[in-house]
C-alpha cells in the first residue's frame, strides 16, 4: 500500500533547490513527481517519492541539512485545514493533540504521539515509509515544522528542553544550532521534541470555541469516513513497543482497545498477519540502524525487541540473507 502526503510538504522546495544550484523540475522527474505538486498544496503524492526527492537533493547539492533549509520559512498555514483546528484550541496541549490526531491527513507515513510524565512532555514524530533508504531529510523537515508551529504559539523566545534526532550529526551543525539553538541532540532514541508540561499548559489567546467547532466539522467533512488501516495502526504501536520488549499481540490489542482475535481477524482481512507486520517494522528499523552504523549491534537488537544479540543475528540473516556486521562494513560512510 502506497502512503500519501499532501504536496504542501514540498512548500519552499523549489526555492531551496535553486538556491543550492539544483534543477528542481529535473529532480522531480527523477522520482516520478508531477511539477504540479509544487503549485497545488492539496495534491496527494507518494510519501516515499518525497523522501527520495529530499535525499537526492541533499546528495547532489552536498548539503546534509537540505530538509532543514525548507523549514526556515514554513508557516502554520502550510498545514491547511488542520491549521484551522489547531489555531482555535484553548491550550498548547490541545493544539499539539489536534495536530497529532489529524497528522495522518497530512502524511499517512507519520507516527506521532504526545507523552507526558513528571513535568516532561515528549512529542515523538517518526516516519514509517516501508522502503529502504535514509529518511534524514524528511525527518528533519517533519520535526522542524512541529518546532516552528510550537514557536508560533509559545513565542519567539521559547525553546524546548531538547530537539532529538536518531541520526548522527551533520558535518556542519551551524544551521541546526541557528534554528533550534544548542538544545539539538543527535544519536537519540527517537525523533521529536522534549518540552515541559508547563509549555503544554500555556493558554492560546487566539482560541475561539465557536470557530474550533466549525473547523473540526469542516475537517471531518474533508477527511470523509476513511479510517486508518489496521496494519498501519499496528505498525505505529509496534514502533513504540518494540524497544520495551513488550510487543506481543495482546499488548497491541490492548492499545487498540480490542481483543487479540479481533486484531488477527482484521489483519487477515487486509491480507497479512501479526507476525508479518512485526517483521515489516523490524526490517524497516533494522535497515535504518544497521546502515546508520553509530550503535553497537547489541543495542540495535534491544531496540528491535530481541532478548539477545544472537536472536537478532539469526533473524537478520534470515530476513536479509547476510550477516548484519558484514552489511555494516560494506556500507560506504559519508
Amino acid at each position: 500500500m502506497t502512503n500519501l502526503v499532501r504536496s504542501a510538504s514540498l512548500t519552499n522546495y523549489a526555492d531551496v533547490a535553486r538556491a543550492a544550484g539544483l534543477d528542481p523540475l529535473a529532480l522531480l522527474a527523477d522520482v516520478g513527481l508531477n511539477p504540479a505538486c509544487l503549485h497545488d498544496p492539496d495534491l496527494r503524492i507518494p510519501s516515499d517519492a518525497v523522501r527520495r526527492l529530499l535525499e537526492a537533493s541533499a546528495t547532489v547539492s552536498r548539503m546534509d541539512n537540505f530538509g532543514l533549509r525548507m523549514v526556515e520559512t514554513r508557516q502554520l498555514s502550510n498545514l491547511g485545514v488542520v491549521a484551522l483546528v489547531a489555531r482555535e484550541e484553548p491550550t498548547v496541549r490541545r493544539i499539539v493533540r489536534a495536530m497529532l490526531r489529524y497528522s495522518h491527513l497530512l502524511n499517512e507515513s507519520v507516527y506521532a504521539k504526545l507523552e507526558e510524565a513528571d513535568g516532561v512532555a515528549v512529542i515523538r514524530e517518526e516516519l514509517l515509509l516501508g522502503q529502504e533508504g535514509s529518511s534524514r531529510q524528511a525527518t528533519e523537515l517533519l520535526v522542524g515544522v512541529m518546532y516552528r508551529n510550537l514557536k508560533y504559539f509559545l513565542g519567539p523566545d521559547w525553546s524546548p528542553i531538547r530537539v532529538c534526532f536518531t541520526h548522527p550529526p551533520p558535518q556542519d551543525p551551524g544551521l541546526h544550532i541557528r534554528i533550534f539553538g544548542y538544545v539539538v541532540a543527535f544519536g537519540q532514541d527517537f525523533n521529536g521534541l522534549v518540552c515541559t508540561t508547563r509549555d503544554m499548559d500555556a493558554p492560546n489567546p487566539l482560541a475561539d470555541p465557536v470557530m474550533a467547532r466549525y473547523a473540526r466539522q469542516m475537517l471531518e467533512a474533508t477527511a470523509g469516513s476513511g479510517r486508518m488501516a489496521t496494519v498501519d495502526s499496528v505498525r505505529h504501536i509496534l514502533l513504540v513497543l518494540l524497544a520495551t520488549g513488550e510487543c506481543s499481540i495482546d499488548q497491541v490489542a490492548q492499545q487498540l482497545g480490542v481483543d487479540r482475535r479481533t486484531v488477527h481477524r482484521r489483519l487477515l482481512r487486509e491480507g497479512t498477519t501479526f507476525t508479518d507486520v512485526v517483521n515489516m517494522v523490524r526490517r524497516e528499523m533494522a535497515v535504518h540502524y544497521v546502515e546508520d552504523g553509530t550503535r553497537p549491534l547489541s543495542q540495535v537488537a534491544e531496540l528491535l525487541g530481541f532478548s539477545a544479540l544472537s536472536a537478532f543475528s539469526r533473524w537478520y540473516k534470515q530476513q536479509f540473507g547476510e550477516v548484519a556486521g558484514r552489511r555494516r562494513r560494506s556500507e560506504p560512510r559519508a
